[in-house]
């Protein structure tokens, strides 16, 4: 039997008797933790034992970890990490180990909660007009750099037990707009796009798990990359990637209509499982069955991608620490 095609959250510390049942009825491909989620250490081992307990099996259990903006885990429980371009500035020639470092760091604070997925790495490329929201979550400007700091990343997550999500395939670093509220537009020729955008994710296109961005192509397709059969296509076999790909949250405001139909017009695209976040019960249940089960295509890159899940290997925290504080001259955390 395959899994649900999504990935689901949950409202609170833990979870209720209604999506104890829901989880169970549609099985989800894994979870996904916010900040509501987040209280104390026990308390996040629970949660995560609550979620597994409830599909009867080790699904993936997915965080955003980048530092600086987006970190569910926070100080004083957690390290409060710098955003990922001011680390690369800081680290400077010592950037690819100081990002290894950094995220074998995290992988070790993931692990310890029973997280073994990381919204990371990021492959976007940043440009002057970069937006904000996304400009300083990106690790430089040009795809040789990004895709060298990106493998760093990965390395350390895996090298931590943790499984990388590549994003935001095939770029976002373009979007004038926050896709969290607006439809960002790309008006790049697709020759272009190739030789930047799309290369720095070509590079890493071993990756086990990939995001969707929530942005249109112009030259390619009207439609945005999530919902758009063309952009899936070149994202398969012009960036060659073959791991499993989720949507970006399907609630953000970039994508307009009623939730069961943008997860159904996801996967008809392309997309092999469905994210959807800060939803109702009802919504998430309506998802979970417009979804339905993975294709058997899915499901192939979906065990293909959890074969690759490892145990951690051994790490000297604080020699860990230390090194990256002589990488960084002392200025690691932010705060």
């Amino acid at each position: 039997m395959s899994f649900g095609a999504t990935i689901l959250d949950a409202e609170g510390l833990r979870l209720t008797a209604d999506e104890i049942a829901l989880f169970r009825d549609t099985d989800p491909f894994g979870f996904i933790l916010f900040a509501r989620n987040i209280d104390t250490p026990d308390q996040i081992r629970a949660l995560c034992d609550d979620m597994r307990a409830a599909v009867g099996r080790e699904a993936p259990i997915l965080i955003d970890q980048e530092g600086g903006r987006v970190q569910r885990l926070r100080a004083p429980l957690w390290r409060e990490w710098l955003p990922p371009l001011d680390h690369v500035a800081g680290a400077g020639v010592d950037a690819e180990r100081a990002m290894f470092l950094r995220y074998r760091l995290i992988a070790a604070e993931l692990r310890d909660l029973g997280i073994d997925s990381d919204c990371a790495p990021m492959a976007d490329l940043a440009g002057a007009a970069t937006h904000p929201f996304l400009k300083n979550r990106c690790y430089g400007s040009d795809p040789e750099t990004v895709a060298r700091l990106a493998r760093a990343v990965s390395d350390g997550l895996m090298a931590g037990g943790v499984l990388p999500v590549l994003k935001h395939i095939p770029g976002h670093g373009r979007a004038t707009q926050d896709s969290h509220f607006d439809l960002p537009h790309v008006a790049a020729p697709e020759a272009e796009l190739t030789l930047t955008d799309f290369a720095a994710f070509r590079m890493l296109n071993d990756l086990p798990m990939g995001m969707t961005a929530h942005l249109v192509y112009d030259a390619i397709d009207d439609r945005p990359a999530t919902l758009s059969p063309p952009v899936m296509a070149r994202i398969r076999d012009d960036i060659g990637f073959d791991g499993l790909i989720m949507t970006d949250d399907i609630s953000m405001k970039a994508l307009q209509g009623d939730l069961a139909d943008l997860a159904r017009a996801s996967l008809v695209a392309g997309c092999d499982v469905v994210l959807l976040c800060n939803a109702t019960l009802a919504e998430r249940r309506a998802v979970a069955e417009a979804a339905g089960e993975m294709t058997e295509a899915a499901q192939t890159r979906a065990e293909a991608a959890l074969s690759q899940r490892q145990a951690p290997e051994p790490l000297d925290i604080s020699a860990a620490e230390d090194e990256l504080s002589r990488l960084m001259g002392g200025q690691v955390y932010g705060g």
